[in-house]
């Protein structure tokens, strides 16, 4: 749960004339092949529009502590962090990070009565802050030093940047733990919005061995998430394969086998270690829970995830194509967190509705995106999804949809689909792939779907009356470094354009 920008979000703007804008993507993000993006045209940058006067914040519950109660604690927190910054004033160099050159570190140890280390420390959070800034090779006060006795509001934004930088004061694991981490940190930390989430809704203790179950429950369903799914040699693989497939480059780091309890009781201990360092947490027997500063720091949180949600870079306000469209760009955890927030946005009939059109064009990764975005809807969209059971281009994904609505344990496309419906569904993520992914991964895709046997594979795929077999099997034809495989694929769409059974 972190601040797009961390430190100095209240500071007052430099002025922008004659410069340029960077754009920075989601973590986890990735662009389309250039391909892609052939015969689309490039759409305008907009400016996300300001929200309206009022949208977007959350009340402040009766009894909850205002910034006059809260200020007073980050400053006790932060006295430290204060003293060091006052007593160097104006300094003329610091190390290339900006952290104190050895020598001044002393010097502060000595003149606050500090140990090194506790100088190192507090000027840490100094410059995290906004106490100091950096400044032509050496360091001085920061306007929010100016600020810090008068102005509870920017205190406690301050502090927000410290509790925003958790993970670079969390203590360092043992060496013996460190592969772990290599693999496992990464991952947990993007989990700590759902634990810091649970924990100020329960306003009050948590046992650790609940947390670390919210933890493992996370981390399972992101490694589930994170795979391209053509490991299983089904007849076709699940109808999200191709979404997957096609985010080849931005896949998430995967870990093959789930995490030992071990490893996630010392992650979850790394997380709270941190966390407790900031402020944020409070732990006590077996427990942690939310302090009045962590509480202000997940409502505000919360406050700025309502207000940019109804931006446009939120894509709530947008239509089903361009919500998809954009969604196509994210890992599997932030699409859902569009979906949801898209779908929440209107009346489910309508969302229902609007997302069953866009799967209905000729799109083939908007199609698998679209019942992507229905899964959020849940049971509300069967109706509908029945229905689209008549239409040959919707009828593969609205039968694996209502088989997974049904059991909620995965769903094996071969036991729910006919062997026509499998190969429409084939040529159809196949298509996907050609069209916004790199075409070395349709060799995958053959793989996964055949069982063994492409050829027969390939027989099903040139009758499956899709409108794009004979692409889609020519592009086999074209990347397959087994020549005999290749060589069926060839003959397969020569016979699907010269009507060949």
């Amino acid at each position: 749960m972190t601040s797009r920008n961390p430190r100095d979000r209240d500071a007052p703007l430099p002025p922008t004339t004659g410069t340029g804008a960077t754009v920075t993507r989601l973590p986890g993000t990735a662009r389309r092949a250039d391909g892609a993006q052939q015969g689309r045209p490039v759409a305008p940058r907009r400016r996300p529009p300001k929200p309206a006067p009022g949208r977007g914040r959350l009340p402040v519950p009766e009894g909850f502590p205002g910034p006059a109660e809260l200020a007073p604690l980050a400053r006790r927190m932060l006295a430290d962090a204060v003293r060091i910054a006052r007593w160097a004033g104006e300094l003329e160099s610091v190390d290339k990070r900006g952290e104190l050159l050895p020598e001044d570190a002393r010097a502060a140890g000595r003149a606050l009565a500090m140990t090194v280390g506790a100088a190192a420390k507090a000027w840490g959070q100094a410059l995290l802050v906004g106490l100091v800034e950096p400044r032509d090779g050496g360091a001085a006060p920061g306007w929010r030093l100016h600020a810090w006795e008068h102005d509870d509001d920017a205190v406690l934004r301050g502090w927000s940047a410290l509790f925003d930088a958790w993970t670079l004061l969390a203590p360092v694991p043992p060496a013996a733990l460190r592969g772990v981490f290599a693999v496992l940190a990464g991952q947990a930390v993007d989990q700590a919005p759902q634990l810091l989430s649970f924990l100020h809704l329960v306003d009050g203790p948590v046992a650790e061995s609940e947390l670390m179950e919210l933890l493992r429950r996370g981390l399972d369903e992101r490694r589930h998430g994170a795979g391209t799914g053509f490991a299983n040699l089904s007849p076709v693989p699940h109808a999200a394969s191709a979404v997957s497939a096609v985010r080849g480059t931005c896949r998430e780091p995967q870990i093959d086998t789930p995490p030992a309890p071990s490893d996630i009781a010392a992650v979850l201990d790394w997380m709270l270690d941190g966390l407790t360092a900031v402020g944020a947490v409070v732990r006590a027997a077996d427990a942690a829970e939310l302090s009045s500063l962590g509480h202000w720091a997940v409502r505000a949180k919360l406050e700025e995830i309502c207000t940019v949600a109804q931006t446009a870079a939120g894509h709530i306000e947008q239509s089903a194509l361009e919500l998809l469209d954009a969604c196509a760009h994210y890992s599997p955890g932030p699409a859902r967190a569009e979906y949801r927030a898209w779908v929440a946005a209107r009346p489910v009939d309508r969302a229902v509705h609007e997302l069953l059109e866009a799967a209905r064009g000729e799109d083939a990764l908007l199609r698998g995106l679209a019942f992507e975005a229905l899964r959020v809807a849940g049971g509300t969209a069967e109706q509908a999804v029945r229905a689209a059971i008549d239409e040959p281009v919707l009828r593969p994904y609205a039968l694996l949809w209502l088989a997974e609505q049904l059991d909620e344990g995965g769903v094996v496309p071969s036991d729910v689909l006919s062997a026509e419906d499998a190969a429409w569904l084939w040529v159809d993520t196949a298509a996907a792939v050609l069209d916004h992914g790199e075409v070395e991964l349709l060799v995958g895709h053959v793989e996964g779907a055949s069982a063994g046997d492409p050829v027969r594979l390939f027989a099903r795929a040139r009758q499956s009356g899709h409108a794009r077999a004979a692409s889609v099997l020519t592009a086999v034809a074209s990347v397959h470094p087994d020549a005999a495989v290749a060589r069926a694929a060839r003959r397969s769409a020569f016979s699907v354009h010269h009507g060949g059974a």
